[in-house]
Parts: C-alpha cells; structure tokens; sequence
C-alpha cells in the first residue's frame, strides 16, 4: 500500500489559509481534521515516542489556536504546522533523555505503509526504524517527508528552510544511505539463514 492511500482527506486537500478562516473557534475543527494526521506522523518522524505523540499533538494544535492571527500566507499552512511541529518535538526531546530504546518500533513509518513485504510488518517497522536512525538530522528529515510523506521536493525545502538544490542533495545521499545500509542487513539475513539452514545428511 502506498503512503498515497494511507492519507486522510486533509493531507490530499488543498491548504486552508486565513483568507478562508475568518473564525478561529468556528475553523480549528477543521484545521485539526485536516492536519491531524500529518502533524502525528511529522512528530513521530521527528523522533517521539508512542505514548508521547497524543500530549505533543495536542501542544501543536493548542499552539496553531494561540497564535493563529500570527500566521501569515507567505509559507503554505502545512509548512507551518511543520515549523511548530519540529519546535514542539525538539523541546520534548529534551525534556524526556532518559527515554529508552523500547520505544522505537514503528516510530519513523507507518506499518500500513511499509515497502519491504517480504519482510513480517512489525520486524519492517523496527528494521526502517533503525536503518532511519543511522542517518543524520538534516538527511532523515529530507527522507522522511519526500520519501514516506511524499511530499513534493520543493514543499520540503520550503518546510526545513533550505534552497532546493540542498534538499536534493541531501535527499540523494539519504537514499544512498539508506539502500547500502538495507543491502548490508538483507546480507546478513542471507549468510544467517544458510548458516541456519537444514543440515544434510545428519
């Protein structure tokens, strides 16, 4: 399944903008319709726990209702709740070091969406999960949103504040990253299971 059919309507719909939301309390219901989704992935993309994305999304919308008069229409609304996303994500990352590694299934994908079947979905999950945390800040975060979001290179550009020739860059690298890193893994799988395999003639 593609990350395309995993997309709730607000993620496909267009961009709801101050020129279409006069009211705030009447708006933020759709607002948070729109983009809840996005937002709860971009912060377990962003490096959050399970049990710490529904008190941090809760913080980005409360934050997105704060200061809503102060968005301004020179980025795309999605951009923004980005922005916040990534602030709200940082500081809980500080605020929560001692987590432990127990936390890190399914955190960078979702498992719906996983494109490795021949691989068991959970065991998927924890693969990607690690293969992602060997790549840097700057090219995880390019991945993830052109790679598992799919979004369009420029909006990721716009959204981590880089030029666009920077985001391909580093999104090539990312991949390249990524593929020698999943090569080497499928490789020991490979050399495991003949080591393991059925002995003849015992």
């Amino acid at each position: 399944m593609s990350l395309e059919q995993d997309r709730g309507p607000a993620d496909r719909g267009a961009a709801i903008g101050p020129a279409t939301l006069s009211s705030p309390e009447r708006d933020f219901d759709a607002v948070y319709q729109q983009h809840c989704d996005f937002v709860w992935r971009s912060l377990r993309r962003l490096g959050l726990a399970e049990d710490e994305l529904p008190d941090a999304t809760q913080e980005v919308f409360l934050s997105v209702f704060r200061y809503w008069d102060r968005f301004e229409q020179r980025a795309s609304l999605r951009t923004w709740l980005f922005a916040i996303a990534r602030g709200v994500a940082r500081d809980q990352r500080r605020a929560s070091r001692r987590r432990t590694a127990q936390s890190l299934d399914a955190r960078w994908v979702d498992v719906r969406a996983c494109p490795l079947d021949e691989v068991e979905t959970r065991e998927a999950a924890r693969l990607v999960s690690a293969l992602l945390e060997k790549l840097s800040e700057p090219k995880r975060l390019v991945f993830v949103l052109a790679e598992l979001e799919q979004l369009p290179l420029p909006e990721v550009a716009e959204m981590l504040g880089i030029n666009l020739n920077t985001a391909y860059s580093r999104l090539r690298a990312a991949r390249q990253q990524f593929e020698a890193a999943l090569g080497r893994h499928r490789a020991k799988q490979g050399a495991r299971a003949r080591k393991d395999g059925p002995k003849h003639g015992a």
